[in-house]
């Protein structure tokens, strides 16, 4: 993962409340939250609520998918784990044994 990358999906965490929503898309697990559910649980409106879903999404931390009028948002699990490899990557490089 690019440096560029990892900066834009840390930059689209280091927000409370898109931290917040992005925790509850990762502990649904594959099968994804529904957007209202979301927003039930969190207690934000609508409008606030899709603004900070298209940061995440367009940082590649989530994706929506429709089942019918549910809008389902998922984790990308992948890419939590690039950004994560990334900065562990380099972990105690300079240190002198």
């Amino acid at each position: 993962m690019k440096l560029e990358e990892v900066a834009k999906a840390l930059k689209e965490l280091g927000h409370p409340t898109r931290l917040s929503i992005y925790k509850c898309v990762v502990k649904a697990g594959m099968k994804g939250v529904s957007v209202g559910s979301i927003q039930d649980k969190l207690d934000i409106p609508g409008s606030t609520l899709s603004h900070h879903i298209s940061s995440l999404a367009s940082a590649n931390l989530i994706t929506q998918r429709r089942e019918g009028r549910i809008l389902y948002c998922v984790a990308e699990y992948q890419n939590l784990s690039e950004v994560i490899c990334f900065l562990q990557a380099e972990c105690c490089v300079n240190e002198s044994c």
